[in-house]
């Protein structure tokens, strides 16, 4: 799902609704460290492919997980798993369109059901995302649409996890393009990380 979890809240037009500081701190290269204060750095990629770099609409954050990466990834890799562990905003279902551990051309759709937000009724969106990108434990990149009534956006979706001392730095960045993309939307994806670290340390104990 390219948008990840950022679907969750609507308005008339079907607005883009787009899933321990000190310590990750200190535990991060000085590079990661400017980049987790907001300072420029180069964009994600994934086998050298990135985001869309002429889209307005561009999220990049990360986070510091103290967790193996082999815990991080399955968690990450196992699409149809996420509602179990994310906490949207709205009801979401994610399945696999095909078989097999989560690769190369491998295709998945995130259906949410959008509650009504007057004068708007409530809707569904469909995200059907195709992994374009994918090397086992440091990095993965998806593109897709996200389609509903009056509302279309194209994603791309970039992460990449980077093994440091401690846990294991993870980064990801999102673009949108189309009519509801949003350039102020975080995309969701401070939750989204918050709630892989939570999944992951609270499987070490």
């Amino acid at each position: 799902m390219f948008l990840g979890r950022s679907i969750s809240r609507r308005r008339v037009g079907a607005r883009a609704v787009m899933v321990a500081l000190p310590l990750a701190i200190a535990a991060l290269p000085a590079q990661a460290a400017a980049i987790a204060h907001g300072l420029p750095g180069a964009s994600l990629t994934c086998q050298g492919k990135g985001v869309d770099p002429a889209a307005e609409a561009r999220h990049r954050s990360e986070i510091f997980i103290q967790a193996p990466l082999r815990t991080i990834w399955n968690l990450q890799a196992d699409v149809e798993a996420w509602p179990s562990w994310q906490k949207p905003a709205a009801p979401m279902t994610v399945k696999r369109l095909d078989a097999g551990p989560l690769r190369r051309n491998s295709r998945f759709q995130a259906t949410v059901h959008l509650p009504a937000d007057p004068p708007a009724p409530p809707g569904t969106v469909v995200i059907t995302s195709v992994v374009r990108q994918l090397q086992y434990g440091t990095c993965m990149r998806w593109t897709g649409p996200a389609d509903g009534p009056g509302f279309h956006i194209d994603g791309v979706h970039v992460w990449n996890f980077v093994k440091v001392r401690g846990g294991v730095l993870v980064r990801t960045e999102e673009s949108h393009t189309g009519p509801q993309a949003d350039p102020k939307s975080d995309m969701g994806l401070e939750t989204w990380l918050n709630d892989l670290k939570t999944a992951a340390e609270a499987a070490l104990r």
